[in-house]
């Protein structure tokens, strides 16, 4: 691709979502695959759960080889202020540690293999439970008290999708920073995302799959923006800016300043 084409695609429809179609023409084929091994594992999970996990709120929690974390992440659902909650924990294959919380509301699944497409181990614990709201929260990260109950007013006020504002601290413990800005769709084409998935509070009949394309740390963008476009074609967005969430800048994960390789290349 040219200069002068990457600079008109860019100009015409933002940097990530032309990044994101090439995506979508270069793993097409992978994606269709783990979409089948996902509707196989559902269909077994579903199985083995019988009743499905129904409350208010569906909180997800995809987790990988980190016990200690989440742990700490399902004490931090399990301490909200607003109560109406089950809790889902899905585990990609590498088996779940033996003490999680003892609680109801607490649901936990094993993938019967590693996927290491986090849209997908997501995905599964959507189809899973039953609720009228669903949030998300990752194995290494923790909610304040409050996220629930601020989120799912902001949904009441309106909002068919609603993210906070994420204090993002280092691994020693300090902030980093605090990612808070209101939502525009387009310079969201088109700048670094400040939407985290682990921030998002949703209407289930607003909800869309997560991508199952298996994105690697050179893989531009995430699944968390890719989300968060598709769903504000019809969803009416709105920001919390109050910092609800405990996010750790975790080097061995997927954490990216979000500036792609190459700079403004597409």
């Amino acid at each position: 691709m040219t200069a002068p084409v990457r600079k008109l695609l860019r100009r015409a429809f933002g940097v990530w979502p032309v990044m994101e179609w090439r995506n979508r023409l270069t793993m097409g084929r992978r994606g269709a695959a783990f979409t089948r091994f996902e509707d196989a594992e559902v269909a077994r999970l579903a199985t083995e759960l019988g009743a499905p996990p129904t409350a208010a709120i569906a909180c997800i929690i995809p987790t990988y080889k980190r016990p200690q974390g989440v742990v700490a992440s399902v004490n931090s659902i399990l301490a909200q202020e607003r109560q109406d909650f089950v809790v889902v924990v899905v585990d990609d294959g590498a088996g779940l540690p033996p003490d999680l919380p003892k609680d109801p509301r607490v649901f936990a699944v094993s993938l019967s293999r590693n996927s290491a497409v986090l849209g997908l181990v997501r995905n599964v614990g959507i189809r899973l439970s039953r609720s009228d709201y669903v949030a998300f929260l990752d194995d290494d990260n923790t909610w304040t008290p409050q996220h629930l109950s601020l989120a799912v007013q902001a949904i009441d006020d309106g909002a068919d999708l609603v993210y906070t504002a994420v204090r993002r601290r280092r691994q020693d413990g300090t902030e980093l920073d605090v990612l808070s800005k209101s939502f525009d769709r387009r310079r969201f084409a088109d700048e670094t995302s400040w939407v985290d998935a682990n921030s998002i509070v949703l209407r289930r009949s607003a909800l869309l799959p997560f991508s199952r394309l298996p994105r690697t740390k050179m893989t531009f963008p995430k699944e968390d923006w890719e989300f968060v476009w598709r769903v504000s074609r019809r969803a009416r967005v709105a920001h919390v800016t109050t910092p609800t969430v405990e996010y750790l800048v975790n080097m061995e994960s997927f954490y990216t300043t979000w500036t792609p390789p190459g700079g403004e290349a597409v």
